[in-house]
């Protein structure tokens, strides 16, 4: 599947989450735990974060958990060496979720427009 095709199929699949997500967002921001909320998206077992969503087959195909930049360097998927860059390029989280998008063919960061998540 070509990257643009794998991307559009990701965020029409992560619209029912965005709720979930912002209001996770939201609590990481508000009581100052992270200015750098991460959303770690995935379909096998992973120790990183604290579980939102469960995946449960084609109704909810991914699991999500909430992380922080801070979590993923102490756990190195982050090099101490690229925090600093890893910040520069972190879009605000007012705006984009940031998803780290684990899946079999390997990781990858999303930056996803939280646009039409208003209550």
């Amino acid at each position: 599947m070509k990257p643009e095709t794998e991307y559009k199929q990701l965020e029409q699949e992560m619209q029912a989450y965005k709720p979930v997500m912002a209001k996770a967002a939201e609590t990481i921001l508000d009581q100052e735990v992270s200015s750098y909320p991460i959303f770690i998206v995935h379909r096998q077992e992973v120790n990183i974060g604290v579980p939102l969503v469960q995946a449960e087959g084609e109704e909810a195909p991914w699991s999500v958990n909430a992380s922080t930049l801070e979590e993923l360097a102490t756990k190195k998927v982050i090099p101490m060496v690229k925090v600093d860059d890893f910040r520069e390029v972190y879009k605000d989280p007012r705006e984009y979720f940031c998803l780290f998008v684990i899946k079999d063919s390997g990781a990858e960061f999303i930056f996803l427009p939280r646009e039409d998540t208003a209550e």
